[in-house]
This record gives C-alpha cells, sequence and structure tokens, in this order.
C-alpha cells in the first residue's frame, strides 16, 4: 500500500509539472503576441510592407474560389502599374516545406500561379524589385502551431503514429444465441415395454456411443435387456427414474454438444448485405473470448422481430459453451485496403475544419483533412496530409486545448 502510494505521488507531481510547464509555454507564445506591432491593413484588407515610399499589399483573396495572393504596390500616394513589377512569394512551413509563388499580371494587380493551401502557417518571404531596386521583408504568420518538449509530452502520454494505408473491415453487429446442432440428438426409448431396473448413466454425464445406459426387465418375458448409447454426447435429459415403466416415452436424451450453432438475427435492411461464408467473430455475454467462424446457412423463416436467422457453426470440445447463451457477433460485410487512415480518437476541431496535429521534432500543427469512410477506429484519409506523416493519435485534446489558449489566429 506504502509503495502504491508512492507511485500515486510521483504521477501526480509529473503531471503537476507538465501542466506548469506547457501553462508556460504558452504564456510564452501569448506575451510574444501581445508585444506585436499592430499589422497595418491595405485598402484591399492585405497586409501593408513598406520600404522607404515603396509599398507592397499582400492580400490573399479566397472569395467563392481556393485562397490565393494578390499584390497591389504603391510609391508614395501613386498606384503603380502591376506589369513595372516583379514578385516572388516564398512560403516556409513547418517539416522544411517551401510554396514557391511567382505572379503574373491581372488588370491592375499581380496574381499568385497557386493556391494557398492550409494550413495558413508559415514564415513569408516576399522579394519584389521594382525600377531596378530589390525589396525584401519577412515574417511569421503562425496558425493551430504549438511547441511542447519531448519530456512535457511524454508525461501527458502523447503519442503518436504515421499516416499509413489500412485494411478496413466492414461488419455489421448482430445478436443471437447458442442452439444445438441439427442431427446432434437422440432420444433413447425401451424396445419392449418393461420396469427399468437400473439406469448406468444420468443426466449431466457425458457418454460414448455403445457405453450402457440401463437396464430394463420385460413386461411379458421377465427377462432383462440392455440399452446402448446410440451415440457419443451428454445426457441432457432424463424423463424416468429406476422402478418406473418405460411405457412408450423418451426415457433420456443424448446431445453432441461438441459443436453448437450461433443463430444470428440479421434485420431485413441489412439482409441483403449478409453473405453466406461470410466470416464472423463471436462474442460470449461476460467472456472476452472471440470465435471466429462463418455463416454455413440461413433459416428460411424469420423470428417474431422479423429478423432473419443466419448460421455460424462453432467448435465446443472443451465443453465451455452451453446452448441457450447469448452471444454478439460481428459479420464481414466487406474488407478493402485505403491508401491513407488515421487513427479516430486523433480527430478535433479547428475553426470549420476537423484536424490532426502533425508533429515536426517538437512542434505540433494543425493539418485540415478531407475524409471518407469510417470503419471500426480508423477513418479513411482522402487529402490534408501527406501519407507518412507523424500525427497526435492519443490524447490529441491537449493539443487543441494548448492551441486554443495560445490565441492561434487566422490572420494574412
Amino acid at each position: 500500500m506504502k509503495i502504491k502510494k508512492i507511485i500515486t505521488s510521483i504521477l501526480l507531481w509529473q503531471l503537476s509539472i507538465a501542466s506548469i510547464s506547457v501553462s508556460s509555454i504558452v504564456n510564452a507564445q501569448s506575451a510574444i503576441e501581445s508585444t506585436k506591432e499592430e499589422v497595418e491593413k491595405g485598402p484591399n484588407n492585405g497586409r501593408m510592407l513598406r520600404d522607404g515610399d515603396f509599398a507592397i499589399e499582400l492580400a490573399i483573396f479566397e472569395d467563392g474560389m481556393p485562397p490565393e495572393f494578390r499584390i497591389f504596390a504603391t510609391k508614395g500616394d501613386t498606384k503603380l502599374s502591376a506589369a513595372d513589377i516583379e514578385v516572388n512569394v516564398q512560403l516556409l512551413r513547418l517539416g522544411d516545406v517551401v510554396d514557391d509563388i511567382n505572379f503574373y499580371v491581372e488588370k491592375s494587380y499581380l496574381r499568385g500561379d497557386m493556391e494557398i493551401f492550409e494550413p495558413h502557417s508559415f514564415q513569408v518571404q516576399l522579394t519584389a524589385r521594382y525600377a531596378g531596386k530589390t525589396h525584401q521583408w519577412s515574417y511569421d504568420n503562425f496558425e493551430g502551431r504549438v511547441a511542447i518538449e519531448k519530456k512535457i509530452a511524454d508525461a501527458m502520454q502523447i503519442e503518436t503514429e504515421a499516416v499509413v494505408s489500412q485494411v478496413f473491415d466492414e461488419t455489421l453487429k448482430v445478436f443471437g444465441k447458442l442452439k444445438i446442432a441439427p442431427n446432434a440428438i437422440r432420444h433413447v426409448s425401451a424396445r419392449f415395454p418393461g420396469e427399468i431396473k437400473r439406469f448406468h448413466a444420468v443426466l449431466g454425464q457425458r457418454v460414448k456411443k455403445g457405453q450402457l445406459l440401463m437396464t430394463i426387465e420385460g413386461n411379458e418375458s421377465l427377462q432383462t435387456y440392455k440399452v446402448y448409447a446410440p451415440m457419443s454426447g451428454l445426457v441432457t435429459a432424463q424423463n424416468a427414474g429406476t422402478g418406473e415403466q418405460t411405457n412408450d416415452r423418451r426415457l433420456l436424451t443424448i446431445s453432441d454438444t461438441s459443436k453448437l450453432i450461433a443463430e444470428l438475427g440479421v434485420y431485413p435492411m441489412d439482409q441483403a448485405k449478409v453473405k453466406l461464408g461470410s466470416l464472423v467473430n463471436i462474442s460470449i455475454t461476460g467472456s472476452d473470448k472471440v470465435i471466429k467462424t462463418q455463416l454455413f446457412d440461413a433459416l428460411f423463416d424469420v423470428n417474431n422481430e422479423q429478423a432473419k436467422l443466419f448460421r455460424a457453426e462453432i467448435d465446443n470440445t472443451n465443453g465451455s459453451l452451453k446452448a441457450g447463451q447469448f452471444i454478439s457477433a460481428e459479420i464481414l460485410l466487406d474488407s478493402y485496403k485505403v491508401p491513407m487512415a488515421v487513427k479516430a480518437t486523433a480527430l478535433q476541431s479547428f475553426r470549420d475544419f476537423t484536424v490532426v496535429y502533425a508533429k515536426v521534432d517538437e512542434q505540433y500543427e494543425v493539418r485540415m483533412l478531407d475524409l471518407g469512410r469510417k470503419v471500426g477506429p480508423w477513418v479513411e484519409v482522402l487529402g490534408g496530409i501527406a501519407a507518412g506523416t507523424e500525427y497526435v493519435a492519443k490524447n490529441s485534446y491537449i493539443i487543441k486545448a494548448d492551441i486554443d489558449k495560445s490565441g492561434a489566429s487566422h490572420d494574412h
């Protein structure tokens, strides 16, 4: 108990230190933001960059179209012709990715030759040439990004995985119960009427084929004769006792329980999806064990809930399963491979996007995702992140909280 208390105290201390450290990082970032000079905006709501009386307005245009840069230039109070200016913009993104943007003349402005992809988080380096002179500016435009030291991330159990291809198994969750297999039951009766002198096997006893079950004395012959087991199995019913008359009735029932049948109810809306031969994972109520089998047939009739009963065979050689047990099952409907997938637990919201947080060294940054199908713990990724990217798969909410506290903006 003393050791347990010590371990608990250590863990609480680590989390406390981690919380303070992360908070310090965020507070430091917030302090930096608060000391920044107010960004000057131009008449087109772009960022003004000045060098003496020469000025460039770098505006991002995204009205009904993918975002792109547009350049407006002035010298003093005079608007300059777009044809007289040469501009190049480089966006230095996390992970040594560089977007190299050149511009062409359109109307009275220069228009960038590529889309500004999300996230709009980068260092901007702009070079402009006018009248034989070169002007250069550089500034940070970060959003959805936070830095966390490795030891802090480890203490807060932030875990990462790589964006990789994944096999998706689409399944249908159904329920049912176990039944005795067809032709697995034998009812034992007396050949001739008489008195049961002795039972050699009783209810609950396991017998082998040919084993002596009972001795009977015939009413007419007064001779005893013996009754033997027609098959191996478990005595699952006993309808008479020693000294009783056999009459015309079943005396014992033997059931072969080495195989059981899982009867699984599939409702009308899903019946067309289920095919015979499909693989099935069966879970027994109250047990962690998963049994793998496949569907071999389906009953013609439906049950009282209009569910069609599909059947799968289960090995029960060890006798651990019992007829009548309730079960759940996952029927495999389809299996296919997708080029990229991420864990559903990694997904968070950022502005109007669903994102994961890419990790580069000790920095984390949003990646806006275009998502496809969701199967089990995985979500298909159609775009927004590169294959092989390391992303936060566990405890991503911690990164989200840090970014939200740092006041990440979407400013151009």
